[in-house]
C-alpha cells in the first residue's frame, strides 16, 4: 500500500493567513480579462505556414477594485491581525509573515485555490530562490492535488508546471486555459533579459514575446523567501517580476528584509505588561447537550459593492460534534448544508436587509417563517432560562463578597454590575405612565429572595424586612429623554448624545454615594449608558445579560470594574486576595479570554516582547539649539543594532534573558551618544521585557549520527532484523461486529438532559497575553426543553458511520437504548457514533493481516545520515550507546528514565531512538515504534528488542486509536520475524529491567 500524506485543513492560524490575503479583495466581482493570443498554423506534414495565424483567447486576471478600496481592505486587515496600518498604498507587494516549519507553503498554495473561488482568479506564477525550493514546491503540488481539489471541487482539472525555456508552449496554454495556471520558476530563470527565452519572440507562442502573454494575465505573483529573491529593492529579481505585470505580489518568508504592506505575521507575542489593578475572574455559563432544535441568531448584516450577505450564529457539525459557529449566508441558503446537520432541513434564508439602523433576516422553516434583527434568535435552549442562572449566579458571587469581606471587617461596600440587552426586559411603563418591572427585575428579586434565605447567608440579613430590601438594593441607569422616559440608545447623532449625557451626570452623582453603606443600592442595570468615565472602584460582579460579540465590548465592559476598592474611609486596598473582578459570561472563559487578548492588540497596536526597530524613534532629544525634536527613525535603529550586536535580542527583535538579566539587575550599557535617553530607552524595554523567566538550557541543536556506532557490525545486525517493509489486509465478521456495535452503545455513558454548569477561571493578562486558569467549576442545573423534534437518525448514523441502514437499524434495536434517543437526540447520535467508529476501530485490528513485501522494501540504514533531527538540550541526553549523539525524549518521564537506564546497563551494546521516518502502515494511519536495541551479556547470545515504552493505557485498551495502532506494531513485528534465526521481538517495557527479564 502507497502511503498517502494527509494534510489538515482546518488549522486556525493556517486558515487565517489565508483568510488575511483573500481579504485584501473583499468587494471584488468574479470576473476576468480576456485578450487575443496569436496562434501559429501548420501544414498537413506538420511544416509551419508563413504569414498565416489564427487567434485564440487568452483569459487573465482582472483588479475591479480601486486603490483606495485596496487600501481599506489592507487596513482593515492589518487591524484585525494586530498590526501597524500602512499610512498608504504605495505598492501592490503584501506580506506574509511565516515561522519556518509552520506550513507556509500550503497555506499560499490553498490561497490560490481560495483566490480562484472567491475572485474568479485563475492566474498564479511562483517565484522561489532556489532550484532546491522549487522541487519542493512542485512535490508538495503534486502530493496535495487530492486534498484541495476535495476541499475547492470548482477548481477541480487545475494545471502546475515548471518554467522550461526549451517548452514555450506550456506558456502559451497558460495564457489560454481556463483554468487555474500555477507556474513555479526560480527567479534565476527569469531575471537575466539578455540570454533569457522568456524576452524572446518565439514560433511556439504565435510570434509574440512569452514574457508578453504573462503579462496580459496580470498574474498574483507569490513570492517564496523574497529577501532571496529580490536582490535588494532596486535588484534584478524584483525588475523581473516587475516586468510579468502582475495583478499583485504576495510576500511569503519568516525572515523578510522588507515589509511591504504586511498583512499577517505569525509571531507569538512574549508579553503584555498591561497593567491591570483588579484580578479578572470569569465564571461562565456553558450549556452541554442543548443542540436538539435548530437554532438561528442573527449577527449582523452588510452590503459590500452590491452583495448583501448576512452573518448568523447556529450549531455547525464539525467532525463528530456539534458546536456554535458562525456562518455568512446569503439569500436563498440552504442552512441544512451551511451547517452539515439535518435538523435544519427546509431552514433557508430569505430576504437580507442592510442599512443603518434596519439590519433584518427573513428565516423560512417548515410551517412558518420570521423576521431576525440584530440579537434575534430562533430556537435553542430557551435564553430566558440561562439569563436567570447567570443572575443567581451573580447574587451569589456578590452575597460570598459580602459574607468575607464582612468577616475580615474590610469596610467595604459590594457593588455589582448587570448589562442587559434592553430597557424594557428591565423597565417597563403602564398605561398610566408609571413603570413597572421587566423580566430581569422580576428574575432578580425571585433569585435574590431565595439566596437570602439560605442558611449560608443569614448573617448579612439579621434584622432586614426582604420585602422592603430586595425592592432597595436594585436600580437601573439608562439614557432619559428630555420627556423622562428611559431610552436605549447609541452616540450617533445629537439628540442621542444629550440623552446619553443626562444618564451620565445622573451616574456620577450617585458615584460616591454608591460607594456607602448608607445606600441599600448594591445592584445596578445598565444598557448602554456606563462607559469610560465611570469606573466605580467596588464593582466586584459584571454579569453580560446582553451579546458581547461586539469589537472591544469585553475590554470595555470588565473596564468598568478594573479599578482598586476602597473601603469606607475612602482607603484604597490592596491585593488580588480582595480585587477581584468576576465576570459573568455566557461563553466559555477561554472564547473570553481569546477574544479579550484580541482586543486588548486591537485597541492598543503593542507587541509585547518584540522590540521594534522603529521602537525608540518617538523619544524626545534636546539639540544644541535647545530645540526638543523626536529621536528618528535612524538614531532607534542604531539602538537596535546594539542590542542586537550584544545578543540582547534576537534577529527579529525578540527580547533575551540577558536583556531581562540586565534590567533586572540594572546593569544595562548603552552607547555614550544615548546616555541622556538612558532612562526612557530602559523604561521601554522593561514594558516589552515582562518578567525574566531563565531558559539557558532551552537551546536548539542539531542531533547527528555517531558513525562509529551506526556503521557498527552490532547496529547492522539489529537494523536488518527490522528493517524490511510490510503491507495488510483486514477481515472480519460483519455480524460479530453488529453485536459489539449494540454491546457498545448499551455500555456506554448515561444520556442527560440538556444542562447547564458554570466554570470560572482567573484570567492573567500579562507578557503571554490573556492567560486563562480555571479555578472551579459548578454542579450541573437541568435545562428543561420542550417540542423537541426527533431527527433522522439512520441517515445522519449512515452518513457518519458508512453501515447500511439495515445493520444500523439492528445495532440501534439491540443496545436497547432508544429512550434515550428521546432524552437527548444529539448527545445520543454522537455516543452511537463514537461507540460505532471505536467497534470498528477493533474489528479492523483483531482481523488484521501483515504480509512483507519482499527484500527490496525496507528502509535504509543510510536514512539516518540524510534525514536531520533537532531537539532542545533540556529534552535530550548525551549518549555513549546510541547511534546519535544525542538522544530526543518525548516527555521528562519514562522515556528519559528508559534512555538514561540504557546507557548505563553494560549489556546494551547499541540502541536507537527510532526515527519520525521509521513507520509502520496500520489502517488508523502509520504507527511509530519508540526503540531497537540490542542486548549481549557477558558473550552470550545475542538478542535484540523493538521496545514500545509508551503507559499500560494505551498498551492493552484498543479502544484508543494509540493502543490499537500499538497492537498492529505487534502483527507487522511477529510477520518480520517469521523465518528469521534469533529476531526482533517486539516488547512492551517502561524500564530496562523489564525489558531484561525477556532475555
Amino acid at each position: 500500500m502507497i502511503m498517502k500524506l494527509h494534510f489538515e485543513d482546518s488549522l486556525d492560524y493556517q486558515l487565517s493567513a489565508i483568510e488575511s490575503v483573500a481579504s485584501l479583495f473583499r468587494g471584488q466581482e468574479i470576473c476576468r480579462t480576456e485578450f487575443t493570443v496569436t496562434t501559429p498554423t501548420t501544414n498537413r506534414y506538420g511544416q509551419l505556414k508563413l504569414g498565416l495565424v489564427e487567434s485564440d483567447l487568452g483569459i487573465g486576471n482582472r483588479l475591479q477594485l480601486l486603490d483606495d478600496e485596496l487600501q481599506e481592505n489592507l487596513k482593515e486587515i492589518q487591524l484585525k491581525n494586530g498590526l501597524r496600518p500602512s499610512d498608504a498604498l504605495t505598492s501592490g507587494d503584501f506580506t506574509v509573515e511565516m515561522e519556518t516549519g509552520t506550513g507556509k507553503t500550503y497555506v499560499y498554495l490553498r490561497t490560490i485555490f481560495e483566490l480562484n473561488k472567491r475572485y474568479g482568479f485563475t492566474k498564479f506564477v511562483i517565484v522561489v530562490p532556489s532550484v532546491a525550493i522549487k522541487e519542493g514546491v512542485y512535490k508538495t503540488l503534486q502530493i496535495t492535488r487530492d486534498h484541495f481539489e476535495g476541499l475547492y471541487p470548482e477548481a477541480k482539472g487545475y494545471e502546475y508546471f515548471q518554467y522550461d525555456s526549451s517548452k514555450m508552449g506550456q506558456v502559451r496554454n497558460y495564457a489560454t486555459s481556463p483554468n487555474v495556471q500555477v507556474m513555479v520558476v526560480t527567479v534565476g530563470a527569469i531575471n537575466k533579459k539578455d540570454v533569457n527565452n522568456l524576452y524572446k519572440e518565439s514560433e511556439k507562442t504565435g510570434g509574440e514575446k512569452p514574457i508578453d502573454l504573462v503579462r496580459a494575465t496580470s498574474p498574483i505573483i507569490i513570492i517564496d523567501e523574497p529577501q532571496s529573491v529580490d536582490g535588494g529593492l532596486t535588484g534584478q529579481g524584483r525588475k523581473a517580476i516587475e516586468a510579468m505585470n502582475p495583478l499583485c505580489t504576495l510576500r511569503y518568508s519568516a525572515t523578510h528584509v522588507d515589509k511591504h504592506h504586511m498583512v499577517y505575521r505569525l509571531d507569538a507575542v512574549d508579553a503584555y505588561d498591561k497593567e491591570l489593578v483588579k484580578q479578572i475572574e470569569v465564571a461562565a455559563l456553558e450549556v452541554e447537550g442543548g443542540y436538539n432544535k435548530p437554532y438561528v441568531k442573527l449577527l449582523s448584516t452588510e452590503n459590500r459593492n452590491g452583495t448583501i450577505s448576512a452573518k448568523i450564529e447556529a450549531h455547525i457539525q464539525q467532525g463528530g460534534n456539534v458546536k456554535p459557529g458562525i456562518c455568512t449566508v446569503q439569500d436563498g441558503d440552504d442552512l441544512e448544508q451551511e451547517t452539515g446537520r439535518a435538523i435544519y432541513e427546509n431552514f433557508r434564508i430569505g430576504t437580507i436587509t442592510c442599512g443603518k439602523n434596519n439590519q433584518s433576516i427573513e428565516l423560512k422553516y417548515p410551517n412558518g417563517e420570521k423576521v431576525l434583527t440584530p440579537g434575534d434568535e430562533h430556537g435553542g435552549v430557551n435564553q430566558d432560562d440561562l439569563k436567570r442562572l447567570m443572575i443567581r449566579r451573580t447574587i451569589k458571587e456578590h452575597l460570598d463578597k459580602e459574607k468575607r469581606f464582612a468577616t475580615l471587617g474590610l469596610g467595604v461596600k459590594v457593588l455589582s454590575l448587570f448589562f442587559i440587552d434592553s430597557v424594557e426586559y428591565y423597565r417597563q411603563f403602564d398605561e398610566d405612565g408609571n413603570w413597572v418591572k421587566g423580566k430581569y427585575a422580576t428574575m432578580f428579586e425571585e433569585e435574590y429572595r431565595k439566596l437570602a434565605k439560605d442558611h449560608d447567608y443569614q448573617p448579612l440579613f439579621d434584622g432586614l424586612d426582604l420585602d422592603v430590601e430586595v425592592n432597595e438594593v436594585h436600580n437601573g441607569y439608562f439614557s432619559i429623554d428630555r420627556k423622562g422616559s428611559w431610552t436605549e440608545t447609541e452616540d450617533n447623532n445629537q439628540t442621542n448624545r444629550d440623552n446619553a449625557e443626562r444618564a451620565y451626570s445622573l451616574i456620577m452623582r450617585e458615584k460616591e454615594k454608591l460607594l456607602s453603606f448608607e445606600s441599600k443600592l448594591k445592584f445596578i442595570f445598565s444598557h448602554s449608558a456606563l462607559r469610560e468615565g465611570w469606573d466605580n472602584p467596588n464593582v466586584f460582579q459584571i454579569c453580560v445579560l446582553r451579546d458581547i460579540g461586539t469589537e472591544l465590548a469585553r475590554r470595555q465592559s470588565i473596564g468598568r470594574g478594573l479599578r482598586l476598592c476602597v473601603n469606607q474611609d475612602g482607603q484604597r486596598l490592596r491585593g488580588f486576595d480582595i480585587n477581584t473582578l468576576t465576570v459573568i459570561a455566557n461563553e466559555s472563559y477561554e472564547q473570553f479570554a481569546e477574544t479579550l487578548q484580541k482586543e486588548i492588540e486591537a485597541d492598543t497596536g503593542i507587541r509585547f516582547g518584540i522590540v521594534e526597530k522603529h521602537q525608540f524613534a518617538t523619544i524626545a532629544v534636546t539639540d544644541e539649539s535647545g530645540e526638543t525634536k523626536p529621536l528618528g527613525v535612524e538614531q532607534s535603529e542604531r539602538i537596535w543594532d546594539f542590542l542586537k550586536a550584544n545578543d540582547l535580542l534576537d534577529k527579529k527583535g525578540k527580547v533575551q534573558d540577558a536583556l531581562r538579566t540586565a534590567l533586572k539587575e540594572n546593569t544595562l550599557e548603552l552607547p555614550k551618544e544615548f546616555e541622556e535617553q538612558k532612562t526612557e530607552i530602559k523604561a521601554i524595554l522593561r514594558k516589552l521585557a515582562g518578567r525574566l523567566e531563565v531558559k539557558n538550557a532551552d537551546e536548539r541543536i542539531t542531533i547527528k549520527p555517531n558513525k562509529e556506532r551506526f556503521l557498527s557490525p552490532e547496529f547492522k545486525e539489529l537494523w536488518d532484523r527490522i528493517k524490511h517493509k510490510t503491507t495488510y489486509r483486514v477481515d472480519f465478521d460483519n455480524e460479530k461486529l453488529i453485536q459489539d456495535c449494540a454491546k457498545a452503545i448499551e455500555t456506554g455513558p448515561a444520556i442527560s438532559k440538556t444542562r447547564a454548569r458554570f466554570r470560572s477561571a482567573n484570567l492573567a493578562i500579562g507578557k503571554s497575553g490573556v492567560v486563562a486558569e480555571e479555578t472551579s467549576a459548578s454542579g450541573f442545573t437541568t435545562v428543561n426543553e420542550t417540542d423537541i423534534e426527533l431527527p433522522d437518525i439512520l441517515t445522519d448514523l449512515q452518513d457518519k458511520t458508512q453501515l447500511t441502514r439495515k445493520s444500523i437499524v439492528r445495532i440501534l434495536t439491540e443496545s436497547r437504548r432508544l429512550n434515550d434517543f428521546k432524552r437527548n437526540p444529539q448527545e445520543f447520535i454522537q455516543l452511537a457514533t463514537e461507540a460505532i467508529s471505536r467497534t470498528k476501530r477493533m474489528a479492523l485490528v483483531d482481523g488484521i493481516k501483515y504480509h512483507r513485501i519482499g527484500d527490496e522494501y525496507f528502509y535504509a540504514q543510510e536514512l539516518f545520515e540524510k534525514e536531520e533531527l533537532t531537539g532542545y538540550l533540556k529534552n535530550t541526553i548525551e549518549s555513549q550507546r546510541s547511534v546519535y549523539d544525542h538522544v530526543v525524549f518525548d516527555s521528562g518521564g519514562v522515556e528519559k528514565g528508559f534512555a538514561q537506564e540504557l546507557e548505563r546497563n553494560e549489556a546494551v551494546k547499541v540502541y536507537a531512538k527510532l526515527p519520525g521516518w521509521f513507520k509502520v502502515p496500520t489502517p488508523l494511519g502509520t504507527y511509530n515504534p519508540d526503540w531497537a536495541v540490542l542486548v549481549e551479556d557477558d558473550g552470550k547470545e545475542k538478542l535484540y528488542f523493538v521496545v514500545e515504552t509508551k503507559g499500560s493505557l494505551w498498551w492493552d485498551d484498543l479502544r484508543h486509536k494509540e493502543g490499537a495502532k500499538i497492537k498492529c506494531g505487534i502483527e507487522h513485528f511477529a510477520v518480520l520475524a517469521d523465518k528469521q534465526d534469533n529476531p526482533a521481538k517486539f516488547i512492551h517495557a517502561t524500564n530496562v529491567g523489564e525489558m531484561l527479564v525477556q532475555v
